[in-house]
């Protein structure tokens, strides 16, 4: 069994299958690597309101890394840890600059250590509304429709600001936002509606990369290997020291990665690891 390795995962495209879940086989897998002492966990754009449900059959013992880096997840103890907030003001003004380009964002704000606030206007877009409607009744996280964030800093709690829409008005508010030191931007497809982009405005030196090699020297690993398929993989596939992608992954993401393997609907990051093992 190999405890010097950090193995780390995404999730949507990567270790989900096609239905969007952790197949029985993967957390069969996963949970009996785990159990045996594998350091094995995800890295994904998800908050932790998603990220738990979804690995509710699969027991791992590592934090897992959520909000595209933005903070980690304590599964034991359901806590966000060391999430990196939006400096004051910022927030407000990238909000801004969302209405600039007609989009409307969704406002995450930490409400405790345990639960997150996510504020949007009244109307949605036909994705937003979907984005909305299979995530309303999650635990961990609560959405207030058609108001602001307020009291207690308001929009200064914000850790992240996530926008969904066609991808030309989404290039624009990424473009608006380059080089700027004050926060972190994340764009790239939804890989539901290729004519959609997301686009996730975090605090500065937010990156899968950055909570990956935190959390390998948090735990004292000396190997890293991550999964992945869209292109915000990219960054933790850089630093890491054995990088894979999956079949179904980016051209992109397969050109940077060390090893392809078979798509994310055969078990192929949990036989991986298995392997690897």
């Amino acid at each position: 069994m190999r405890t010097d390795t950090l193995y780390v995962s995404d999730m949507d495209g990567t270790l989900l299958d096609n239905n969007s879940l952790v197949s029985p086989r993967s957390a069969e897998i996963i949970s009996t690597l785990s159990h045996e002492g594998a350091l094995i966990t995800v890295a994904t754009a998800r908050t932790p309101a998603t990220v738990d449900p979804l690995l509710a059959n699969t027991f791992t013992r590592c934090p897992a890394i959520v909000m595209t880096g933005a903070a980690l997840w304590d599964r034991q103890y359901r806590q966000i840890v060391d999430p990196v907030i939006l400096p004051p003001g910022v927030a407000a003004e990238i909000v801004d600059k969302f209405n600039e380009v007609a989009l409307d964002p969704f406002i995450y704000t930490i409400a405790s250590p345990t639960h997150i606030d996510v504020y949007h206007g009244v109307d949605m877009t036909p994705g937003e509304e979907d984005f909305y409607q299979t995530r309303r009744h999650l635990q961990l996280k609560k959405f207030h429709i058609g108001s602001m964030p307020s009291g207690d800093g308001g929009m200064n709690r914000t850790i992240l600001l996530f926008g969904i829409g066609d991808t030309g008005r989404v290039a624009r508010l990424a473009s608006m936002l380059e080089g700027r030191s004050d926060c972190s931007v994340s764009f790239y497809p939804d890989i539901t509606s290729p004519s959609r982009s997301l686009i996730e405005i975090f605090g500065p030196g937010v990156s899968k990369a950055n909570a990956l090699t935190r959390l390998a020297d948090k735990l004292g690993v000396k190997r890293t290997v991550v999964f992945g398929d869209n292109l915000n993989d990219l960054s933790m596939m850089a630093v890491a020291d054995l990088a894979v992608a999956v079949d179904n992954a980016y051209p992109e993401v397969k050109s940077a990665a060390d090893k392809v393997i078979s798509s994310n609907s055969s078990d192929a990051v949990a036989r991986f690891i298995r392997e690897d093992e």
